[in-house]
This record gives structure tokens, sequence and C-alpha cells, in this order.
């Protein structure tokens, strides 16, 4: 098999400080996370971004200042921004670190009820210029999956030319609205991808750890993180993104499958630096 590639989702838009004190928010706490990731073994950072006080935003200044210091600190690392943003947010906002030429950066390829009120909007329209606008300056994009239907949307999409093959998607399991994330889900979405493509299983809370096993042992590559999870184990919060991605690497390893270095993981990726 490839070797893993881990990638830490080290703050995401939702979780506050008041779920897990060790949420980083300042370009510090996020300049640290990311460092304390990448040492463990996690050659991706999927980066969201916090004004100081918590709020989401998706400034590309904020974004360009976060960026520079995981730089300082990592600097082979591969820093993927999201263009998700936070529900509510306008196309407009959401495409502002696309501005930065980043290697890679999400492309999210269908919309979800994220439960109550909550709707988290991505028209085909708005798929197809999130893709061209990637394309248009060599970004890699992570075909993110909720869903069956959206790797539909995903594949419709190459063949019509808006992405260029081989896909990466990332499949996200267990969220309000989402597939769910039992054992037979992710083997029918990972048979659903199209051949030569590439993927990566973020588990959200509970069935995080048993799809990160299973995504090891299907060839898959693994995400995890505080946007996924804040839990450790049942009651005990996570001190640190860290202790997520160390626990992947142990399990990894007693599975007998390599970590992949950052410039491995863009060998395996189709992208270069």
């Amino acid at each position: 098999m490839e070797k893993l590639i881990i990638t830490a989702a080290i703050c995401g838009a939702e979780v506050t400080k008041e779920h897990n004190p060790n949420v980083p928010y300042t370009i510090e706490e996020i300049r640290n996370e990311a460092k304390k990731a990448y040492d463990a073994g996690a050659s991706v950072i999927h980066l969201h971004v916090r004004e100081d006080d918590g709020t989401p935003t998706q400034s590309k200044e904020r974004y360009a200042a976060c960026m520079k210091e995981i730089r300082e600190v990592c600097p082979d690392v591969i820093i993927q921004p999201s263009t998700g943003g936070a529900v509510g947010m306008s196309a407009d906002e959401r495409l502002q670190p696309l501005e930065l030429s980043p290697e890679m950066a999400t492309l999210d390829c269908g919309t979800l009820n994220f439960g109550g009120d909550e709707i988290f909007v991505n028209t085909e329209n708005m798929i197809i210029e999130f893709a061209k606008r990637m394309k248009d300056r060599s970004i890699k994009p992570e075909c993110e999956v909720f869903d069956k239907s959206m790797i539909d949307m995903a594949v419709r999409l190459m063949k019509k030319g808006h992405i260029e093959s081989p896909m990466h998607f990332n499949l996200v399991m267990g969220v309000n609205g989402g597939i769910s994330g039992e054992p037979r889900d992710l083997i029918y979405l990972s048979e659903s991808l199209p051949e030569g493509s590439t993927f990566t299983v973020s588990g959200i809370g509970r069935v995080q750890l048993p799809l990160s096993t299973m995504a090891i042992l299907l060839g898959g590559h693994v995400r995890v993180g505080f946007e996924d999870n804040i839990y450790l184990k049942k009651g005990q919060l996570a001190e640190s993104n860290a202790d997520f991605v160390k626990r992947v690497v142990e399990l990894s390893g007693i599975l007998g499958r390599e970590v992949a270095t950052p410039h491995e993981a863009r060998q395996i990726l189709g992208i270069s630096k």
C-alpha cells in the first residue's frame, strides 16, 4: 500500500474553547498547534482561521498571517485552506484563501443540512466556479464528500473538465445530515470512487477511531483533529491535535503501514512544491 497521509484539521469553524479549551483561535495558537501536529506525523494541515475571539473568518489577510507563521515552524508541510468557511458565509467570502495560491484547498461537492435551520449551501454552479478558480491557480482540490451523491457530482464535473483527474476525495462521515459512520458506509463510498482516485477519511466524533482504522486497512488516508473530534476517549478531552495524530501513527505502525512525509504526500497526491 501507499504510505499513509495524515491530515490534521486543527481548529475548524464551529468547535470552541467552551467545548475544549485547547482549541486554537489566535495566530500564535494556530501556529503552535500546526507545529505539534506536524512533529507528531501530520503532513497536511487542513486550515480554518479565527479571529482572536474565536469568530470564524475567511479573511485573506488572516489566512496569510497564519500560513506565514505555520511555514516558519514547519516549512515543508502542506497547508490546505478551507473554502467551506462557516455556515452563512457568501461564496465570495469563502473563496478568499484561493487568492494566496495554496498547493491544495477544499472543494465542497454538494449542499447539506447541518441540523436545525443551518444549511451548508453548495449549488452546482458554485462548485463549478470554485473548481475553476482552483484550476486557474493550479491548486489541487480535495473534493469534500458528505454523501454518495457528492461523489457523483464530482465525477460528473470531472468528465466535463471542471476538475482534473486523478481526483482526491475527503469522505466526511458521521456529520448530522450526512452519511453515517458505519463500516458499510465507508465500504460503499470507497468503492464508489473513480479508478485512480485517492481518498482521506474524516470520522466525526465517536466514529473517528474505527473509521481511521478502516481507512488505513483499505489503503485510504486519515484526517483527525479538533475540527472533527475533541475527545481522545470517552470523557477525556484531547490536550492537542498532536494527541490524535500520534494515535494514528501508532495504529498505522501496528497495522504495518508507514506514514508519509510531506514530500511523499505530494507525490501520492500529484502536487508539486
